[in-house]
Order: C-alpha cells, then sequence, then structure tokens
C-alpha cells in the first residue's frame, strides 16, 4: 500500500515535468541539469518548513487578518522564496539557460521537486483520497507558480536592463498566487471563500498557458540561421 502511496505522491508531479520537458520542443535543456532541479525543489522544502514552523503561531484560521498575512508572507514567501533562491542560484546562472523558455522549465522542475516532496507528506497521512485531490489542486498550484517565476526569469536573463526588476516580479507574483490559493482554503470565516482558491488556480493556468506559448513562439532556435 505504501508504494502505491509513494507512487501517487510524486506521479503528478513527473508527470508535469514531462509534459514541459516535451514543450521544450527547440533546445531541449539536459535531463541532468533537470533532475538536478527537480532534486533541488525537494531539498527547498526543508528550509520552508522550517520558516513555517517558527511563524507557525499566526496560523489562526478564524482570525481573517491575520491567516491573511500568514498565507501570503509566510507560506507563500517561505516555499516561494525558498524555490526562488534555487531558481536563481544554480540553472539561471548555467549556460544551459540560454532562451527564456529555460526559466520555465527550470523553475517548474525545482517547483514540481518541492511539490513532489510535500505530497509525500500529505498522501501518507491523509490516503488516496488526499493524493487524488492534490492531483488537480496543490501540484497544479506548485506548477503554475513554478511557471510564473520562471516566465519573468527568463525575461530577466536576456533583459538589457531591468532584470532585477523582472525577478522580483516573478517571485512576487509567484508568492500572492500562492498565498490567495491557500488564503482561500485555510480561512475559516467565510466557507464559500473556497471555491476562489480554484478561481486563483484556473487564472494561474491561463497565464501559465499563455506564458508558455509566448516564450516558444519566441525562440532564438524556432528559426535557426544557417
Amino acid at each position: 500500500m505504501i508504494f502505491i502511496l509513494l507512487a501517487l505522491s510524486v506521479a503528478p508531479a513527473l508527470a508535469i515535468l514531462m509534459a514541459i520537458y516535451f514543450i521544450d520542443k527547440y533546445d531541449r535543456e539536459p535531463i541532468r541539469l533537470i533532475l538536478t532541479s527537480f532534486l533541488m525543489g525537494i531539498v527547498a522544502l526543508i528550509p520552508a518548513i522550517i520558516f513555517e514552523l517558527i511563524f507557525g503561531f499566526m496560523d489562526q484560521r478564524e482570525n481573517v487578518f491575520l491567516i491573511f498575512i500568514y498565507a501570503i508572507w509566510v507560506v507563500g514567501f517561505a516555499e516561494e522564496g525558498c524555490k526562488f533562491f534555487f531558481l536563481r542560484t544554480v540553472p539561471y546562472i548555467r549556460p544551459d539557460f540560454n532562451e527564456p523558455l529555460d526559466g520555465i522549465v527550470y523553475g517548474l522542475a525545482i517547483s514540481m521537486g518541492f511539490a513532489a516532496a510535500e505530497n509525500i507528506f500529505y498522501v501518507l497521512n491523509g490516503g488516496i483520497g488526499v493524493g487524488l485531490l492534490r492531483m488537480f489542486t496543490a501540484v497544479p498550484m506548485h506548477a503554475v507558480c513554478g511557471i510564473v517565476m520562471g516566465y519573468y526569469a527568463g525575461l530577466a536573463k536576456f533583459s538589457s536592463h531591468g532584470s532585477r526588476k523582472l525577478l522580483g516580479t516573478g517571485l512576487i507574483l509567484a508568492i500572492v498566487i500562492h498565498g490567495l490559493y491557500d488564503f482561500f482554503l485555510i480561512q475559516q470565516l467565510w466557507t464559500g471563500f473556497a471555491v476562489l482558491a480554484f478561481v486563483v488556480l484556473i487564472v494561474g493556468i491561463a497565464f501559465g498557458i499563455k506564458a508558455i506559448k509566448i516564450h516558444r513562439k519566441n525562440s532564438p532556435f524556432k528559426n535557426p540561421i544557417i
């Protein structure tokens, strides 16, 4: 049974990672660096958990103000901030990062590593039902945040000016998306607000699809000069 739960935990993240790998069809990234990024996402979970535990006293779900701050500036900041740190310090500076779409590939790889590791804890504790639910909610949310962060990292990498601003924009948007998604789900004052988490997710997915199309359309490897 435990093997089924483990497979259910990591399968959604691996499926999304494989899909984005094949979408990057003009100049695919080395599998070694993609796997390294995936592993860095797993490692990123550790400092994120520590940060959330330190500020866990703010997890007051019946206090809308406190839970809003907790969702965005504790959970969102900790998880997306740790992912961003690894994206910025490893794949971003590698020569393999040679087109804007690569930001999305590596951002997603890190996010899927994080999502897979996080999923293991939830699914082992909650069972198959939790795994199936998170397959269509939490894992895609992490993917969206990785794509948003990676989209702006791709712009920043090849920008002649304003790279810090673009990197910051991607990080802040990822934090806000993640935080709002969590806030609408975990606050307990207005139960009907939970549906807004799915609105955030759907809007994020739409943005992610558009971001991928933009970077793929503008790939310098699409029409190579011979």
